[in-house]
């Protein structure tokens, strides 16, 4: 009946809504108790919650306040009550001592609430009792936020094969929860868990998972929290820890161990975590030789001979096993004296350039020989002078050979008559030219 008279009368509707937004308009105008909606504090410090009554006609007469906590939906629970003529009331033993009115006035009955905790949160409500329109009110949401307590550390993990936590971080106590988020390198995994605290608080927890390796030690994971009370997400590094048995490596032998060397030794190189706890180097033909010394994971050898021409082990333990390595040495002949053998080249390089300028000089002396003897003595092709006045056109140097008769002499003066029977004569000219002229 109500919707067929609605819609005989045109505008019906209207008349409706604009009922509707007046109704709704009054509500809004008619609040009288101005409060804080919404207000967030922390555990340790103090809060204002801000209470005034609005009256614009001056018609309303207040009787008391009373500020209502509300913990959880359902309870109800007075902590202030102020009263014009019996004073102020705590009835609540949780805020005895902590809770406040700042201005003892009905108009404005706002208190102060000391050394909250995170079980004040919750929703409180300033509420008036009034003649005539009874009790008016308003309330105000109590928000306690915690900073966590953040922390992250790694769990010592032994190499192995399957997937183990090796990293955890904690966002604890805090409200709102935080998130917990990993940056790493390494491949793994994670898993986040939280739990509620009594006091509203929600700790949160992160593990870090993989599969260990002895290549993983060291390594870094990053865990990031990022939490509502704080400026800037809390990052924190940590390196992993991860056990494993000895690899054992031999160094130091460079295949030039001769008989005599004494700067030749050995060093024996473990990768391990922990570290090594004993270092033990034996021989494979029996107990090391006399001038071999050991200190540590050193082996040094004193003198080079043959008793070290043998096959020299290393083994390395720790907590999680042993590893062993070998190498064989070759012990050759004694090298020369690098000084005596300098001394003997320079000797051979002095002895021959000594032969060749001695070789050198037997050939000067040769040549000049040769051609003394080619000026001195001429061929047979050559003619001899045969008389002071004779010219032969030849050179016969500083020796020449005449030959002279007594019957030649003697023809000069007996008539070119007479013999004579002497031998040649050698006579000897010095500095005669081609003429026979004697010279100086």
């Amino acid at each position: 009946m109500a919707r067929d008279y609605a819609s005989r009368r045109p505008g019906s509707w209207l008349a409706a809504a604009a009922a509707a937004l007046l109704l709704a308009a009054q509500g809004i105008w008619c609040q009288k108790v101005r409060v804080e909606e919404e207000l967030e504090a922390y555990p340790t410090e103090s809060v204002d919650l801000r209470c005034q009554f609005i009256d614009g006609g001056g018609l309303t007469k207040l009787t008391q306040v009373s500020w209502i906590w509300e913990p959880v939906d359902g309870q109800r629970d007075n902590i202030a009550v102020y009263h014009p003529v019996y004073g102020e009331s705590f009835p609540n033993l949780s805020f005895k001592g902590r809770v406040a009115f700042l201005h003892n006035r009905l108009e404005n009955p706002s208190i102060r609430i000391s050394n909250l905790r995170m079980s004040d949160a919750g929703r409180y409500t300033c509420e008036y009792a009034t003649y005539p329109s009874g009790n008016e009110q308003g309330t105000t949401t109590l928000i306690m936020l915690a900073k966590p307590r953040n922390s992250a550390n790694v769990v010592t993990v032994q190499a192995g094969t399957k997937s183990v936590v090796v990293a955890r971080c904690e966002a604890a106590d805090g409200k709102p929860a935080a998130t917990i988020k990993w940056l790493a390198s390494v491949g793994g995994n994670h898993s986040t868990s939280s739990t509620s605290g009594p006091d509203g608080t929600v700790t949160v927890r992160s593990e870090y998972r993989l599969v260990p390796t002895a290549a993983d030690n060291g390594r870094e994971v990053t865990c990031m929290v990022d939490q509502r009370t704080q400026e800037r997400p809390w990052v924190n590094s940590v390196k992993l820890s991860v056990e494993y048995p000895p690899s054992v490596s031999i160094e130091g032998y460079d295949n030039n161990w001769y008989v005599g060397r004494s700067d030749a030794a050995l060093l024996c190189l473990a990768n391990a975590n922990p570290a090594p706890t004993t270092v033990t180097w034996t021989a494979a033909s029996g107990p090391l030789p006399e001038t071999v010394v050991v200190d540590g994971n050193r082996l040094e050898v004193r003198k080079v001979d043959d008793a070290v021409n043998t096959t020299f082990i290393c083994e390395v333990k720790n907590k999680h096993g042993a590893s062993r390595h070998q190498i064989t040495t070759f012990v050759s002949e004694a090298l020369e004296d690098p000084s005596s053998a300098g001394t003997v080249a320079g000797v051979v390089i002095g002895s021959l350039l000594a032969l060749l300028l001695v070789v050198a000089l037997i050939a000067v002396l040769l040549t000049r020989s040769r051609r003394q003897q080619r000026r001195g003595y001429p061929s047979s092709g050559d003619s001899i002078a045969t008389g002071s006045g004779g010219s032969n056109g030849g050179d016969y140097g500083n020796k020449a050979r005449l030959l002279f008769s007594s019957s030649a002499n003697n023809g000069s003066k007996n008539g070119g008559t007479g013999a004579n029977n002497n031998g040649p004569i050698y006579t000897y000219r010095e500095g005669c030219d081609a003429t026979g002229t004697l010279t100086e």
